[in-house]
């Protein structure tokens, strides 16, 4: 639904995959939305816009902007409803891949399949569960309808890529094949995306260079905001360091709502920044010295970040804060990348804070651990390739 050059993972994953099956020589085309603010200005007054980038066809369609609940609910409908009109043009043998969410473009799927289409699903997060756990949908029949469009979307898929084994353990529990299941990760350029000195140009910009920095970097939204609120108060706790500084960039529905709290905490420790350009981004992480994953605790078996792959890659330590059982606590373990928290337990995350920040060789070691799990699991070398066989499979 997004692409470049809106910032986020989706829309850089997305294009990585692109580029990859334009470069094996298949013919590539992007369906998605004309960019929102600030990257909506070299398309006003028009309802849809065709490009070529590197080979790869990229048809944008007009949508709302909004970022509130409802006007997101209406921005999937829209495009929807622009990826339905585009479907006159497939044919017998072409492949649609839809990634979900939105839930709503799983809807196409049978109109697709009748013209001879296969249809592969990419699930990134567990939808409706998610909203159901967000408190977003209450009411029951409203509940019932929603699963029940799942479950038929499901049906109509011949494969379903999942991020996780949790992925597939959920789907799975409601009723999906497992001969149209596959775990296939997402990726993370480790060419571009790579450690960079503490001491850098971005590091020296932002006034990072002399602090004990823990960054956040990512959207603040639902499936964050309130772990990240659980670290301001425990910010509270460093603010008489000067030398310990958290560090939150990125943009979002909450941001506001969080800004506000770091206000009314008096917080002089933290520090908010708006995303800054993606080919700053390896030397913006590499500034920290530890990186934060936070997750909701109602939805840490829903979600797998795709921030966590781009951390590992700079070699940093990751701090995780999410449940123990959680996909992004089992890569943790596995890696021995980072360490984990429960969101709630404050007390033991102040220590795990200051017990990083006095031992820089374990700092080093995990991050070190990291980079070389994320090398041999997550790379793009390793990922594309698989979701290569899936797509193009008879």
């Amino acid at each position: 639904m997004y692409y470049l050059p809106e910032f986020g993972s989706a829309p850089i994953l997305m294009d990585e995959l692109a580029t990859y099956l334009a470069d094996q020589g298949y013919s590539t085309e992007i369906i998605t939305t004309i960019p929102r603010p600030p990257h909506h200005l070299k398309y006003r007054f028009k309802l849809w816009q065709k490009e070529t980038k590197d080979s790869v066809t990229i048809r944008r369609y007009r949508t709302n902007f909004t970022r509130h609940h409802l006007g997101r609910l209406l921005a999937w409908s829209i495009y929807t409803f622009w990826s339905r009109w585009v479907l006159r043009r497939v044919k017998k043998g072409d492949v649609l891949l839809l990634r979900l969410p939105p839930l709503l473009l799983g809807l196409i799927a049978k109109k697709a399949k009748r013209k001879g289409a296969r249809v592969v699903l990419s699930v990134q997060d567990i939808h409706p569960d998610l909203s159901i756990e967000s408190g977003l949908l209450r009411n029951k029949k409203l509940i019932q309808a929603a699963q029940k469009m799942e479950r038929w979307i499901y049906a109509q898929a011949d494969k379903i890529v999942v991020i996780s084994q949790g992925f597939l353990d959920n789907l799975a529990r409601k009723g999906v094949s497992s001969e149209k299941l596959v775990v296939i990760p997402n990726w993370v350029n480790t060419e571009f995306l790579k450690p960079f000195p503490k001491v850098n140009k971005i590091a020296q910009k932002l006034n990072l260079v002399n602090k004990f920095v823990l960054m956040y970097s990512g959207t603040i939204t639902l499936s964050s905001y309130l772990t990240l609120e659980k670290i301001l108060e425990v910010a509270v706790n460093f603010r008489e360091d000067p030398e310990i500084l958290f560090v939150i960039v990125g943009e979002g529905l909450k941001k506001p709502d969080l800004v506000r709290k770091a206000a009314n905490l008096h917080l002089q420790n933290v520090l908010f920044l708006p995303f800054q350009p993606y080919k700053s981004l390896p030397q913006l992480l590499s500034a920290s010295d530890v990186l934060l994953v936070p997750l909701d605790q109602e939805k840490s078996e829903l979600s797998v970040p795709s921030k966590l792959y781009n951390y590992m890659a700079v070699g940093r330590p990751i701090l995780g804060l999410t449940e123990s059982q959680s996909e992004v606590a089992q890569i943790l373990r596995h890696s021995e990348g980072g360490l984990t928290v429960l969101p709630e337990e404050q007390a033991e995350l102040g220590r795990v804070i200051s017990a990083l920040r006095t031992s820089p060789a374990l700092c080093r070691e995990l991050g070190q651990k990291a980079r070389l799990f994320v090398e041999k699991y997550y790379s793009h070398e390793v990922v594309l390739p698989q979701y290569e066989a899936v797509l193009v499979k008879n």
